[in-house]
C-alpha cells in the first residue's frame, strides 16, 4: 500500500492548483488513516493467532466454535475486502475521470 501512496504523491506533486493541493492533502490523509486502521487490524490478528497457539487443543477447539470467533472470522474477511477497496480508492485518486462509475463503487460482496 505504501507504493500506491508514493505513486499518488508523485503523480499529484506537479499540480500547482490550490484546489488540487487540498484534494491531494485530503486524499493522502484519508489513505493514511485507513492504512493505519488496516495495519492495526493485522497486528491484532497476529496477536490473536499467537495467543491461540498458547492454548491447549481442547480450549482452542471450544473457542473456534463460539459466535465471537465466527464474528471475528467474518470481520477478517471484510477487512481483506476493505484492503482491496483501499487500493481501488488510491487508483481512483491517481486517475480521476478514467474510471467508470461502476468501477468506483465500493465492494459490498460478502464471502
Amino acid at each position: 500500500m505504501g507504493d500506491s501512496l508514493k505513486r499518488f504523491m508523485t503523480n499529484h506533486e506537479k499540480s500547482a492548483d490550490p484546489i488540487s493541493q487540498d484534494h491531494q492533502d485530503q486524499a493522502a490523509l484519508a489513505h493514511s488513516i485507513i492504512e493505519a486502521l488496516l495495519d492495526h487490524t493485522r497486528v491484532v490478528s497476529d496477536l490473536i493467532a499467537l495467543m491461540a497457539q498458547a492454548l491447549d487443543q481442547d480450549t482452542t477447539k471450544a473457542l473456534t466454535l463460539t459466535p465471537a470467533w465466527q464474528a471475528y472470522l467474518e470481520s477478517r474477511r471484510r477487512m481483506e475486502k476493505t484492503r482491496e477497496d483501499l487500493e481501488n480508492f488510491v487508483e481512483m485518486i491517481n486517475e480521476p475521470g478514467e474510471r467508470t462509475e461502476q468501477d468506483s463503487q465500493p465492494s459490498t460482496q460478502r464471502d
